[in-house]
């Protein structure tokens, strides 16, 4: 059976956003709104609800910029500043919900989130009602297993971020992978046979930690997704200029955009 589901690019930048404090370059100057970029994360909407990937910093104002209004379950990447900072801000869904907000995520992220939230986890502040602080109920990515989210199957993908060791996610035909720099066999094999990849892609100049958008081009002859759009984009690539240089099926994501997806 194929079933549907909508991706939302909530955030399509880098870890500065776009525009980058401090630059004056002609994309941080840009008029077209497809060069603002807020840090990275998209919404999945399965038919069991809505699953946030990744808590930006920019988190509240995504939501409220796309109409977003509930959030049944959260998904995190890895560790870094520009994916995890807004998790405060899930503290609104578990009166929606009548439970904590699961958050699913391997136990490295776990250990930063009880450091970096230490107020979500003591035990200590448990009567305080829902609202004043997150309510937050972990759950544990083996990232050898599948597991269920929402009551829709999940394949985590193993993802190196130049010496961090991350997670991309396989939801039916659709793959989700920011931040890397290098895919194992493995993780390659988990991503045949998809209808859209999304997949980063920093900036022309080679980095460490990312992939440029030429290596990027590599992984989607390899894999051949029927449609790919690239994210984590840095100030260096102008959406338009960038996209006339993309092949057919491929394309620059931005804030906002919604695709539909098996």
């Amino acid at each position: 059976m194929i079933w549907i589901m909508q991706l939302v690019f909530l955030g399509t930048g880098t870890s500065t956003g776009v525009p980058m404090v401090g630059c004056g370059c002609a994309v941080c100057k840009s008029p077209d709104p497809r060069n603002q970029r807020t840090r990275s994360s998209v919404l999945m909407q399965l038919p069991g609800g809505n699953v946030l990937v990744d808590t930006t910093p920019e988190m509240r104002m995504q939501l409220l910029r796309e109409g977003i209004g509930r959030v049944d379950a959260v998904l995190l990447t890895h560790y870094h500043a520009d994916h995890i900072f807004g998790l405060d801000d899930v503290r609104v869904f578990p009166k929606q919900l009548g439970h904590a907000v699961p958050v699913w995520c391997e136990r490295p992220v776990q250990a930063v989130l009880r450091r970096a939230f230490a107020y979500a986890f003591d035990e200590r502040l448990e009567h305080i009602p829902a609202g004043g602080i997150p309510k937050l109920e972990l759950r544990t990515i083996d990232a050898r297993s599948p597991f269920e989210v929402l009551g829709t199957a999940c394949t985590p993908i193993r993802l190196l971020h130049g010496p961090f060791r991350v997670l991309g996610f396989r939801f039916g035909r659709t793959a989700y992978c920011t931040d890397v720099s290098r895919i194992p066999a493995r993780s390659m094999e988990q991503m045949k046979d998809l209808d859209v990849l999304v997949l980063d892609a920093l900036r022309d100049r080679p980095h460490p930690t990312h992939f440029s958008l030429d290596e990027s081009l590599e992984v989607v002859r390899a894999l051949r997704p029927r449609r790919c759009f690239f994210t984590h984009i840095a100030h260096d690539l102008d959406h338009r200029a960038t996209s006339g240089r993309l092949p057919a099926g491929v394309a620059l994501a931005y804030d906002g955009l919604r695709v539909d997806c098996e």
